[in-house]
């Protein structure tokens, strides 16, 4: 008969939650059911098919490579590829959009041990992976055909062959303003709606507002990473904008692009963002600063991905400064201890 009185002394963490690691990785799936909605309503076809092969080589990838045979029910998969093909163009190439899944698990995930040992965003290292390998492609935006059954551009071309489809083409509201010859501030209404041309899962703030507030409302999000890149985008870009430097303004700033689509979504992984909240506040402050500092003076119009990326490799040193101190030990001693 067991005791009810005595004390029993395990191993930490002492406090689990009640929800497990596959529960939260398709709440965050479900989260993006609306970014998903609203990319196959405004670009059609094309979306279906970018998504699906991206989604298919994480999955393959993760089903071939992964050290645990039950890895791809647990979600990690599905999302690394869903992230990755919404960043993606409309008219990306299929066979592209499958191999950037590849890489993103094979290199982003499984060679650093699986789930929860990366430092980098996988559905970002595929990214990377694609604008380094196809610049032109991940940079060609189709300009929306009238027609929703057609496809947007060349996802149908076959693998290391030239595109057949011509396709034509239009500007970003972040190229247009930055590139053009007459250059043009689009509406917020339409940033913020998504009838603009764009990435996949960028173009519409409702719809990932919709989605983040949903993750932020069942805490599998910490909202300070999210908050703060907004401020510190909003405020810097406000400064620049204010003295001349910048021609974004700052609302202009927010709503294009895919900041908050990697505010709510790529920089707030668990497992690549800090643990603390003071760290979190850091983190998404260097994030904002960054990207506003690259699109004004970048030689690209988006700097969102790169910025992630970057203060992904700062995480272990933002965690370190920010670790609280220990009970019963003095700020003298920990910083002792964290020398040696």
């Amino acid at each position: 008969m067991t005791d009810s009185t005595q004390v029993k002394i395990t191993a930490s963490p002492h406090v689990r939650s009640a929800e497990s690691t596959v529960q939260i990785m398709w709440s965050v799936v479900i989260s993006l059911v609306p970014v998903l909605a609203a990319s196959i309503f405004f670009f059609g076809p094309s979306a279906i098919l970018v998504i699906g092969a991206s989604v298919a080589g994480c999955l393959l990838t993760e089903r071939l490579f992964g050290s645990n045979p039950g890895s791809v029910a647990d979600g990690s998969a599905v999302i690394t590829g869903l992230l990755l093909g919404l960043s993606l163009p409309p008219g990306f190439p299929m066979w592209m959009a499958f191999l950037g899944g590849f890489f993103g698990v094979a290199f982003g995930k499984l060679i650093f041990g699986g789930l929860g040992q990366n430092i980098f965003n996988p559905a970002l290292v595929g990214r990377a992976f694609l604008q380094a390998a196809f610049p032109v492609a991940i940079t060609t935006w189709p300009a929306r055909a009238g027609n929703w059954w057609t496809l947007q551009g060349d996802n149908l071309a076959l693998p290391f062959m030239t595109p057949v489809v011509d396709t034509a083409t239009a500007a970003t509201p972040l190229g247009n303003l930055k590139f053009a010859d007459e250059p043009v501030v689009t509406p917020i209404f339409d940033l913020f709606f998504g009838t603009t041309s764009g990435s996949l899962g960028e173009t519409s703030a409702l719809f990932i507002l919709i989605g983040g507030l949903y993750l932020a409302y069942r805490g599998h999000l910490n909202w300070h990473i999210p908050l703060s890149i907004f401020v510190s985008a909003f405020a810097v870009s406000g400064i620049f904008y204010a003295i001349g430097i910048s021609q974004f303004p700052p609302f202009f700033m927010l709503f294009s692009g895919s900041i908050m689509f990697g505010a709510f979504y790529f920089a707030t992984d668990m497992v690549t963002s800090p643990v603390t909240n003071k760290g979190c506040w850091l983190y998404g402050f260097g994030i904002g600063f960054l990207v506003v500092i690259i699109r004004i003076w970048g030689g690209l119009p988006e700097g969102v991905m790169y910025a992630i990326l970057l203060m992904n490799a700062m995480v272990p040193f933002i965690n370190r400064a920010t670790q609280p101190r220990l009970f019963g030990t003095s700020g003298k001693k920990k910083k002792k201890e964290a020398a040696s």
